[in-house]
Parts: structure tokens; sequence; C-alpha cells
């Protein structure tokens, strides 16, 4: 069978509604956003104008399949990654991945990608070690917006 293209652009306000509309189930229910107006009037994530920039989102034949913030630092590029719901367990993350290495190694080629990830979270731990991603270290404790959770590093060079 053959994989469709994968397209990737800046995030737009139409982009940022629906995924603000995606809802996770079960334990998953913890990365659910709240609802855009509050995004809005709280400025946070990729409603802070500073921080928007570093939001891309990915498409595939014009459905937004998941989203990925990439942040520049002084000895890494750090990354977080959204994967619409049902859309989760398809391939979509390792694609949207392997897409931000390649653009992360053509841009910061002595910097590795790394990010951090909830232990529980088997499911994305598994996407990121077939995308190359290894963990690096042991878990720590991390406050995050959506609560205060035991966190592993991953790291591609």
């Amino acid at each position: 069978m053959e994989e469709k293209i994968m397209l990737c652009r800046d995030i737009t306000e139409e982009d940022k509604r629906e995924i603000c509309s995606w809802r996770y189930e079960g334990e998953y229910a913890i990365y659910n956003l709240p609802s855009y107006e509050e995004m809005c009037k709280a400025g946070s994530g990729f409603m802070n104008p500073q921080k928007e920039k570093n939001y891309r989102v990915f498409l595939v034949e014009d459905t937004l399949v998941g989203f990925v913030n990439r942040r520049e630092e002084s000895t890494e590029v750090l990354i977080g990654i959204g994967v619409r719901p049902n859309c989760c367990g398809k391939g979509f993350g390792r694609r949207i991945l392997d897409e931000v290495y390649r653009t992360s190694k053509a841009q910061s080629p002595n910097k590795p990608l790394c990010l951090e990830v909830r232990t529980w979270n088997q499911r994305a731990i598994k996407c990121y070690q077939k995308a190359g991603f290894e963990i690096d270290g042991a878990p720590c404790e991390l406050t995050t917006p959506s609560g205060t959770g035991m966190f592993v590093r991953m790291k591609k060079s």
C-alpha cells in the first residue's frame, strides 16, 4: 500500500481551533487542551505570539494529523508532538518525527533532538523508539500545565 504524502506548514488560527477540539480518551485525556477561547485568553502554548513560530502542523490529504513544537536551545533542539486522537497508532507520529529530525539536522546539525514523555505513555515511547530515539537518563518528576508527573527524557543524535 502506498504511503500518502504528508505536508508540513506553519500553524494557522483554523489549525489552533481544530487542535483545541481534539479529545483523547482514558488516561490520554490529560493531553486534552482547554478550549480555543481559554487558550487565547491565557496566551499559552501556540497562542503565545513569542512561541507560535515554533509550531508546525502536518497534513495528509487535507486532514490535520499532528503538530510539533520545536524549540532551539543552546545545546539541543527540544520538541513536543501531538497526534490527532483518531490517527494515533497509525504511523503518523513516526512520520512526523522523521520529518522533524531531517529539518533539525539541516538547521542545527550538531544538536541532538530531545523530548520528554510521561513514563506511563508506552504508546508514545514505542513510537519514539521506532523513530530512533533512546531513553536518556533516569525518570524524573516534572510539572507541566496538565499537572505533575514522572517523565523520561529521550534523545536522537
